[in-house]
């Protein structure tokens, strides 16, 4: 993805900028895996929920995969199917479960005995009959941040393999409920395969167990999590998709006419977009220098809330030879707003354009208006 620096001087800054050309090269890439094979992918909207983007996604064919009630209505607007919407989230309230009903989406993915019964109970109050997902905790340590694991024994999400067959024997029984499917998610960012292969084993001998006891399931979702390139967007601009649906294909031991779920997000959008900053100042500290941007944490917070760290690019002294270590900080009151440290940089001057690169996924969708500093606005190419 380049950026050409005389399209994006005398713009306002922050900005985010988005790649629609990589974007379509990325959906264009999943559906050439996928064809001909049992494997539906459902975009996560969390990563991105520019209507633009989601427009484009939808357009490709993809379905949604949707986390609260006001993403489900992002969704259908946009073009999504609402056939092709399926829900999670471990907190959705009364309304949006009969919202969800109402507008005929896919499927729940449930994620405690507690929401089984009450989305039994409100379907059979309205007149509604659900497809549910029971989302499995499988104990999955996928080797991520902490805060982007989800599959461990005790967290928030899920229902943990201890009370799984209550779980399943609930939603089979009751006429309210129409079980459809297994669901799972076991982090994000994962850029090994051995976690998936893992997960597989653990999907197979569950889906063998139940099938024992008369239950198939028309649907076994392995939620999303695959990773990108923080380091070398350029290099890596789409994911190894081909290895990772292969990897799913090989190791999972499908029936005839069951279908194959991937909630992916990161991994469509996080390359297509960029944080576009300016430099407000250069700071002599003590023994540091340090870039101040007029991009703070509050436009893209992932640095400040995992240490995460994304590539970071000087336009405006592109062809200069002289270099320095600088710290790379937002205008934030708070110490967290920092981008990156001992970042080598040509020599920058007040007034350059900073681009931080692979900021797709979980930028602008996070953004806040913290400290009272207005939204950034988008930029589409």
């Amino acid at each position: 993805m380049n950026i050409d620096l005389q399209l994006v001087e005398g713009l306002k800054t922050p900005l985010y900028w988005y790649d629609l050309g990589l974007l379509q090269s990325t959906l264009d890439m999943i559906n050439d895996c996928i064809k001909g094979t049992p494997v539906r992918v459902h975009y996560a909207i969390k990563a991105n929920c520019n209507p633009k983007l989601l427009k484009v996604i939808a357009k490709a064919g993809l379905g949604a995969d949707c986390v609260s009630g006001r993403e489900i209505t992002a969704a259908i607007n946009s073009g999504f199917p609402a056939e092709r919407i399926c829900y999670a989230g471990v907190g959705k309230t009364d309304r949006e479960l009969i919202a969800g009903m109402a507008k005929g989406i896919g499927y729940f993915n449930v994620e405690s005995i507690e929401e089984l019964e009450t989305l039994d109970e409100l379907a059979s109050d309205y007149g509604y009959k659900p497809s549910v997902a029971i989302r499995v905790n499988p104990d999955i340590d996928a080797h991520t941040h902490h805060y982007i694991t989800t599959g461990l024994e005790e967290n928030k999400f899920g229902i943990h393999l201890s009370m799984l067959d209550k779980a399943i024997e609930f939603a089979h029984k009751s006429p309210n409920l129409n079980l459809i499917g297994l669901h799972f998610h076991i982090g994000s960012q994962i850029t090994i395969m051995e976690p998936f292969k893992i997960l597989c084993e653990k999907i197979n001998g569950l889906t063998d167990k139940y099938r024992k006891s008369g239950i198939e399931f028309k649907i076994i979702n392995v939620g999303g999590g695959l990773g990108i390139d923080y380091e070398d967007p350029d290099s890596n601009p789409i994911p190894d998709f081909k290895t990772y649906f292969d990897t799913l294909l090989k190791n999972l031991h499908l029936s005839e006419g069951q279908e194959l779920h991937c909630e992916l997000g990161r991994s469509i959008v996080g390359q297509c977009g960029s944080v576009v900053s300016q430099v407000t100042y250069v700071k002599q500290g003590v023994g540091k220098k340090f870039i101040i941007l007029d991009a703070g944490m509050n436009d893209l917070i992932r640095p400040a809330l995992y240490g995460a760290h994304h590539k970071i690019q000087n336009l405006s002294a592109a062809g200069e030879s002289e270099t320095e270590l600088y710290d790379v900080v937002g205008p934030i009151c708070e110490s967290a707003d920092t981008f990156g440290k001992d970042e080598r940089l040509p020599k920058t001057k007040r007034g350059d354009i900073i681009v931080i690169r692979s900021a797709g996924a979980y930028g602008e969708s996070m953004a806040s208006t913290y400290n009272i500093r207005p939204t950034a606005e988008s930029t589409l190419r």
